[in-house]
């Protein structure tokens, strides 16, 4: 088993029908070099649970949260309201939502004072990548790799346009 103190990002999500897009976070961030932990934490079927994660997050070693929620999505923003830690949100399109706009605009519409930081419909790769550059200022080998994550990014559009360059019109 894992030591919980090398977890820094914890992965959670109100329902385990969000797993195959929450796991896209933990793809990335296993890529740079970080360790997650996933669990399930039902903003309205388990809000003990949720409280006492939030208020206990940091003194488990976490450096930020990404929390997913469909539907209401209520999950990243209450989150965010009893922790000092930064929360990625990631709306996903559930079964119930509506085409996901209610997802998203449940994470995105905080208050003044309780923010958090959202991500596209279903894009927990991309809360991964902010979640690791979050890390990359205290840790210069996750910065790197951010560095080079960049770089390979620019490298496969420089590439795609030689395939570009090959159709004939």
């Amino acid at each position: 088993m894992k030591k919980q103190n090398n977890i820094k990002v914890a992965i959670v999500m109100g329902s385990s029908s969000d797993l195959p897009v929450m796991i896209e976070a933990a793809k990335i961030l296993k890529q740079f070099g970080i360790e997650s932990k996933i669990d399930v934490i039902s903003a309205h079927r388990t809000p003990k649970r949720m409280f006492d994660f939030a208020t206990g997050a940091d003194k488990k070693g976490y450096k930020v949260i990404i929390a997913g929620a469909g539907g209401a999505a209520h999950l990243p923003g209450m989150i965010a309201s009893a922790t000092t830690l930064p929360v990625i949100g990631v709306p996903i399109k559930s079964s119930n939502s509506i085409d996901g706009w209610d997802s998203i605009l449940s994470i995105l519409q905080m208050p003044n004072g309780v923010p958090v930081a959202t991500v596209a419909l279903n894009a927990a790769q991309n809360a991964g990548i902010i979640a690791a550059q979050i890390i990359a200022l205290s840790d210069k080998a996750v910065a790197k790799k951010i560095v080079q994550h960049k770089a390979d990014l620019e490298k496969k559009v420089m590439n795609s346009l030689k395939e570009i360059d090959k159709v004939k019109i």
